[in-house]
């Protein structure tokens, strides 16, 4: 080389290519352009099928929500797509198999969100038994005129007995403030859990229907599936107490939300409290018809804390399966190094 010639350079490393699929923080954002070229959907809407599978066409990785339906038909075009990472703890919308077929990746954010999804469900559970809505709603029309000792009255929490459906993280945090009310604990679950954790949470195992038959207060935090599909419907609803409430805050379609409209409409049972629901954001009508439900828009983890921290915890899984890494939180481990 003379002396007169520039060195050569080392060509700059090509970024992977990622896709945001729906608004995100910016400090999020930041942080991925720092590593990633981003194509970014600025919007608080999900993509159709057919815009997510044109945008991945070109991508190595993708960030997205629990909206997001990700399965043969968005994956179509996706022949350079290493992982998609998923920024929420449920991921019934990623068709497994289909990732698995094209050797993709798929994460989710779970941990970060158990307390607040428990305190939430806690919140509803207190809402729904007092009528904390149904009574505002009647102050702001002008109804209170006088104090009346049978008046709006609800149901005890403390000392009463909760049925969680679904003991993992998230129910056994609900378990232990129930145990702050003085509740009697029942619980029902795909396995049943070790001793040691029964006994943290003072938690009896039992089956289905006898945990709706004896249940004050029935809280779902299940994940869902084809096998969990309207597993509580009218027959289910039908053994319930008249005086029990029903708390979801797992997934809609665990529910038949027409069967349960029904039942609070006929008070086969005392009050709901929803925070999710068959087909969200569409609201089945019939609930806003009935006063007896305390309806919330799937906002179990919404604390700028925990959202955050969810945010963090998808960017980490993602740069971290885009740089050869096993993510932290992979949901597909069977096609790790196969």
């Amino acid at each position: 080389m003379s002396l007169n010639q520039a060195p050569s350079q080392a060509p700059s490393q090509v970024r992977p290519k990622v896709l945001v699929a729906r608004r995100i923080f910016p400090e999020g954002l930041a942080r991925l352009e720092e590593h990633c070229e981003i194509d970014y959907n600025d919007q608080i809407h999900p993509l159709s099928n057919a815009e997510l599978a044109n945008r991945l066409a070109d991508k190595q990785g993708a960030l997205v929500t629990g909206s997001e339906q990700v399965g043969a038909e968005t994956l179509s075009q996706a022949s350079h797509l290493q992982i998609i990472s998923n920024i929420a703890v449920g991921f019934n919308n990623f068709d497994v198999a289909a990732l698995n077929a094209k050797h993709i990746f798929g994460t989710n954010t779970p941990d970060v969100l158990t307390d607040t999804t428990a305190d939430m469900a806690f919140a509803l559970l207190m809402a729904t038994a007092r009528r904390v809505c149904e009574t505002e709603h009647w102050l702001r029309a002008g109804h209170w005129q006088n104090w009346e000792l049978g008046g709006m009255l609800g149901v005890d929490v403390h000392h009463s007995t909760m049925g969680i459906i679904g003991m993992g993280r998230i129910g056994q945090a609900i378990a232990k403030r129930g145990l702050g009310f003085g509740m009697n604990i029942l619980y029902h679950n795909r396995t049943q859990l070790d001793a040691a954790t029964e006994q943290v949470c003072q938690a009896q195992y039992v089956d289905l229907e006898t945990l709706l038959r004896q249940a004050d207060h029935v809280v779902l935090v299940m994940p869902y599936s084809a096998a969990s599909h309207h597993l509580i419907g009218r027959e289910q609803l039908a053994l319930m107490r008249p005086t029990a409430t029903l708390i979801n805050i797992a997934r809609g379609g665990i529910v038949d939300d027409a069967a349960l409209i029904e039942a609070l409409q006929k008070k086969v049972i005392f009050a709901a409290g929803l925070d999710v629901y068959e087909g969200e954001p569409k609201l089945n009508p019939g609930f806003l018809t009935v006063p007896n439900v305390v309806l919330t828009p799937h906002i179990g983890s919404a604390t700028a804390k925990t959202r955050h921290g969810m945010m963090n915890l998808a960017i980490d899984n993602l740069l971290a399966g885009l740089a050869g890494k096993r993510p932290p939180n992979l949901i597909n481990p069977e096609i790790w190094k196969a």
